[in-house]
């Protein structure tokens, strides 16, 4: 019987927690957390991640601001509000329009507002890999002794992933477009994360019996959200799985928002 990883059920219990915290910091400590978003290109996929991430704040009390502007006015931008004292967390919405830029912007961002993870000093932990980690050990996924594939290097989840389990000694391989055999190294694997934002790669053959498998790709198909995992591996009766909604997504809203309520409580004299 097929072992549904639900995030949404996590989240919301999660989200109690936080909507708690929120409200102590601001009756007993005067401190309304606030995160500003950049958002630098019009695509309706990004449209929804921005307004789930409003709504979700809305409901805990963090204040959730959308700066859609020219990326060339990106940096000015996230410097001034490096230096606004009522703004905790930064987050710049990737993908860029010009992605060369990606580094150079994401660096500007001061560590301690960085709530996304992604500077070269960041101090908190990217969002999406904190999610996976939550979403795993909330249905008791112990990763010692388990062979694990990561598919995608990208910054938002894969390679910040990887660090984060190779750090706790794990064993992790991580896979890309020119990996040769991947379906080879897909099915010696007992966990997968995928992260590609390719629809229907990751197909039922490529997956042994009792594998655990979590989708953390987006990309948008027929003005839909989906992720990196076929139909066909969604209907298998023999593995734990993220469901097509409601898996890795939830969570990293949480996690996000997480990050923004530390980046608040530091600022407390």
């Amino acid at each position: 019987m097929t072992r549904i990883l639900n995030g949404r059920e996590l989240a919301d219990f999660i989200k109690e927690r936080q909507a708690h915290q929120v409200r102590g910091l601001i009756q007993h400590d005067r401190v309304k957390p606030k995160l500003a978003i950049i958002q630098t290109v019009d695509n309706p996929v990004i449209d929804t991640y921005v307004r789930l991430k409003q709504q979700y704040g809305a409901d805990i009390l963090v204040d959730v601001e959308v700066h859609k502007i020219p990326q060339s006015d990106a940096q000015d931008l996230i410097a001034k509000l490096n230096n606004d004292d009522t703004v905790h967390g930064i987050i710049v919405q990737l993908p860029l329009e010009n992605p060369e830029q990606t580094d150079e912007i994401v660096n500007v961002v001061t560590p301690k507002k960085d709530v996304d993870g992604l500077g070269e000093n960041a101090i908190l932990d990217p969002a999406t890999p904190m999610a996976i980690n939550w979403l795993l050990a909330g249905y008791n996924i112990d990763l010692e002794r388990k062979k694990i594939v990561i598919v995608g290097n990208g910054r938002l989840v894969g390679k910040p992933l990887a660090r984060m389990w190779r750090n706790s000694g794990y064993n992790v391989e991580v896979l890309n477009s020119k990996t040769e055999n991947m379906p080879e190294k897909l099915r010696a694997a007992d966990v997968i994360v995928t992260a590609t934002g390719v629809p229907n790669l990751i197909k039922s053959d490529d997956v042994k019996i009792g594998a655990i498998v979590v989708d953390a790709g987006t990309a948008a198909e027929h003005g839909k959200i989906v992720g990196d995992v076929s139909h066909d591996l969604q209907e298998r009766g023999d593995i734990t799985i993220t469901p097509e909604k409601g898996g890795v997504g939830p969570l990293t809203i949480v996690a996000l928002m997480d990050n923004v309520i530390r980046a608040a409580r530091a600022t407390i004299k």
